[in-house]
């Protein structure tokens, strides 16, 4: 059906009040695009800093399960077992397979005994008693902030606590 010049289209169902405003405005248009623009900009931000938190989060379970395995390790073999990080290539692992990469997001610390450090990094050694010779690992994310993974020298436990700037 034909528009007259008097007004809309007739379409059945619609009150004439209705029909009258049957679409949306070029305002209208223009603010909804607005706001998916301002979504959309927004978005990798959001989801950098997504990526970063999960990145953390994972690298903190792998390095504690990574102690705790070594502790195992060393109680079912009958041999010490040592947790090494390497600084320099941003490394770490048990002995012998130090091959899991710290994301560049992620900050380590080591402190270890004097004859587990070297130059690129160090080790904490679990013994066949449940020992070990001690130290902790921190991660930190790039605010400062983060966990600290101690093993305790005489009953070789892994604990965590929160570290701050």
């Amino acid at each position: 059906m034909a528009s007259s010049s008097a007004g809309p289209a007739f379409r059945p169902g619609l009150t004439k009040a209705r029909r009258a405003f049957s679409g949306f405005t070029l305002l209208e248009l223009i603010v909804a695009f607005a706001v998916v623009a301002l979504f959309l900009g927004l978005a990798p931000v959001a989801f950098g800093k997504l990526m970063e938190a999960s990145q953390y989060r994972s690298t903190v379970r792998q390095i504690l399960a990574g102690m705790v395995s070594a502790r195992q390790q060393s109680i079912l073999t009958g041999r010490s077992t040592a947790f090494s990080v390497d600084l320099e290539h941003r490394l770490y692992g048990t002995e012998g397979k130090v091959s899991n990469s710290l994301p560049e997001s992620v900050q380590v610390r080591l402190i270890v005994a004097g004859v587990e450090s070297g130059r690129q990094g160090g080790s904490i050694r679990f013994y066949p008693g449940g020992g070990a010779t001690g130290g902790s690992v921190d991660v930190l994310r790039a605010s400062g902030d983060g966990v600290r993974l101690r093993v305790d020298w005489l009953l070789g436990s892994v604990s965590q606590e929160p570290v701050a700037r």
